[in-house]
């Protein structure tokens, strides 16, 4: 986390002379959307996979309807399928599961109050939304960042849960499963969270909530890139 640290010491040092006093800040931005372009092959891994198993729905149903009645059959039928396209059940998964140590280093170091001292305009970076509203209120100086930064997460939010209205719900692995409806349910209401990102980034202080705030905003663009082919609710075509 200290190599993360100066890293993020050093990009400030070179945004100085454009950002000044909030050169530290730009610095987190610059930061976080460098780590989320390393990981970018990941996602791009999760789309794939989702995007093959949407593909594969249709036929996944024909297999659970012609083995309703052997499910080890079924299990066999499912993973020749598989093996046949070329589609791993767990392409969506891992990448997920391989982000999540580096973002939580990320956030763990914009939330240790390492970035004490330095500030973004008005609003120091180890601040909190309530030290704001002490400090002048809602629309005081140091109110009005964070008023920005709601106005950026709820923008995001309210642009994925449309986009996510507009398309099929994911489909899980092993459709057959114990727990793939609640996998279905999942992918419903799980755009809903976005909206939960608004009380994260009042409750961290400012400079996890510069990480939050870019990281959800690059993941809504990036995700409306990588799935911009995917049909809308209703378009896919089963078989009768």
């Amino acid at each position: 986390m200290s190599v993360f640290a100066s890293l993020v010491d050093h990009l400030a040092d070179l945004l100085q002379p454009l950002f000044g006093l909030s050169a530290t800040a730009a610095a987190i931005v610059l930061f976080t959307m460098c780590v989320r372009l390393a990981v970018h092959p990941l996602s791009r891994a999760a789309a794939r996979g989702q995007k093959a198993r949407t593909r594969l729905a249709p036929r996944l149903a024909e297999l659970r309807k012609k083995h309703a009645k052997n499910p080890e059959r079924l299990q066999k039928a499912i993973m020749e399928l598989h093996a046949e396209e070329k589609v791993s059940p767990f392409a969506g998964c891992l990448p997920s599961l391989l982000q999540a140590p580096a973002f939580f280093l990320m956030f763990h170091l914009f939330s240790s109050g390492k970035m004490a001292g330095h500030s973004l305009f008005a609003a120091p970076l180890g601040d909190h939304y309530a030290d704001a509203l002490a400090n002048g209120g809602v629309f005081g100086p140091a109110g009005l960042v964070y008023l920005v930064l709601f106005a950026i997460v709820a923008t995001v939010a309210t642009y994925n849960y449309l986009r996510a209205r507009r398309q099929p719900a994911p489909v899980p692995a092993d459709p057959g499963q114990p727990g793939a409806g609640m996998t279905a349910a999942m992918g419903r209401y799980l755009p809903l969270l976005s909206f939960a990102t608004l009380l994260s980034v009042a409750a961290v202080p400012l400079a996890a909530a510069l990480y939050i705030v870019t990281s959800t905003t690059w993941a809504a663009v990036e995700r409306a890139f990588l799935y911009r082919d995917m049909p809308a609710a209703g378009a896919l075509v089963t078989p009768a």
